[in-house]
């Protein structure tokens, strides 16, 4: 498994550290509130249409597919919370401990070209996330948890800070495999420039990557005015809003899009069949791009996302958890590894650690 840490001497003293009996499901014993901020988004909805013209448009049926279709994704998974133990004077029980994040994560890439749809790259990594300066790598019999650390924010939850961290962590490996991914494409027939790179979950951190698209399956705010915002619950399926930009602390042209509904599914039709909302997805792409460019994405994303719309007898989060990104997710959650053994593992270095 790769590492980016040097691995500890062998006659190093291991470090001192325990791990919380909580379910990580559950949070953790100690009780921490976390929060989220208020949206304090420009928005720019001229880029396409003035506001007065604004309207649901439709998808061309004649425009012409991606030669490849890229989907990344990436997984996450805290093991365990544990508590690392700062050194007693005496040798005896330590008066102070950091709580640290023992996460797994893995991130990979899905081709869909031709009638085909393989995996074409992944990677899988462990972490410590910790505040703590004297954190070392944890060191089980089922894999190595390389130390990863990050600064204290007085003004954040601990648990936000690393949880953060970790995201951070994972962002990274997903850019690293989207490169590899489209430099092995030449070896599939692909012409240069001849795919769509489409991420899932917001673009910010991958804004660089080339013909990129981020995508957005939840919806925990509106952007838009009122009187715009009411678009949205009644577009059809393939049709989308107008291209508008929104600047917070990074700025991204985005578009909202219906998908159509699954085979076995009615729910993403506007109107009695389903929630006003049901099947709305919103996609990102640069802010940079010129608007002629953003608009041909947009467009394209019309004819290519919803031919990969999954049904809801197969998918809890249907239509919008794509079939591509769902096989993939259940892909990289295996090789992952069992969640069992690796709490075990952690538990009995732990024990080791206390009694050397």
């Amino acid at each position: 498994m790769p590492s980016d840490a040097a691995p500890m001497p062998s006659d190093a003293a291991a470090m001192r550290f325990s791990v919380d009996a909580w379910d990580p499901a559950y949070g953790t014993s100690l009780e921490v509130e976390e929060f989220l901020g208020e949206s304090t988004a420009r928005v720019d909805v001229t880029v396409e249409y003035h506001p007065a013209q604004w309207r649901a448009v439709d998808p061309d049926p004649g425009l012409a597919l991606p030669a490849a279709l890229l989907f990344v994704d990436g997984v996450r998974r805290i093991e365990a919370r544990v508590w690392i133990e700062d050194e007693a004077p005496d040798g005896g029980r330590a008066a102070e401990a950091s709580i640290g994040l023992c996460a797994s994560y893995a991130a990979g890439v899905v081709c869909c070209c031709g009638r085909q749809a393989h995996l074409v790259q992944f990677e899988t990594r462990r972490g410590l996330f910790t505040v703590s300066p004297k954190a070392d790598s944890i060191v089980t019999w089922a894999g190595e948890y390389t130390a990863c650390r990050t600064a204290a924010n007085p003004a954040r939850p601990l648990s936000l800070t690393l949880s953060q961290a970790l995201q951070r962590r994972l962002g990274d490996v997903e850019v690293r495999t989207a490169a590899a991914a489209r430099a092995g494409l030449a070896g599939h027939g692909v012409p240069e420039g001849g795919d769509l790179l489409v991420i899932d979950g917001p673009l910010r951190g991958r804004q660089h990557l080339p013909r990129a698209l981020g995508y957005i399956k939840s919806h925990t705010k509106t952007y838009l005015p009122p009187e715009l915002n009411a678009l949205v619950a009644t577009l059809a399926p393939g049709q989308r809003t107008p291209v508008f930009l929104i600047g917070t602390s990074w700025d991204r042209h985005t578009w909202y899009l219906r998908l159509p509904a699954g085979s076995g599914s009615a729910a993403a039709a506007p109107g009695p069949g389903g929630p006003p909302w049901a099947g709305i997805v919103r996609i990102e792409c640069p802010a940079d791009l010129p608007a002629a460019e953003v608009i041909g994405l947009a467009q394209l994303s019309q004819v290519c996302l919803g031919r990969f719309a999954s049904d809801e007898y197969k998918d809890a989060r249907a239509p919008q958890n794509l079939y591509p990104i769902a096989g993939l997710e259940r892909e990289l959650r295996r090789r992952l590894g069992d969640p069992r053994l690796l709490y075990r593992a952690l538990r009995l270095t732990a024990q080791a650690a206390r009694a050397s």
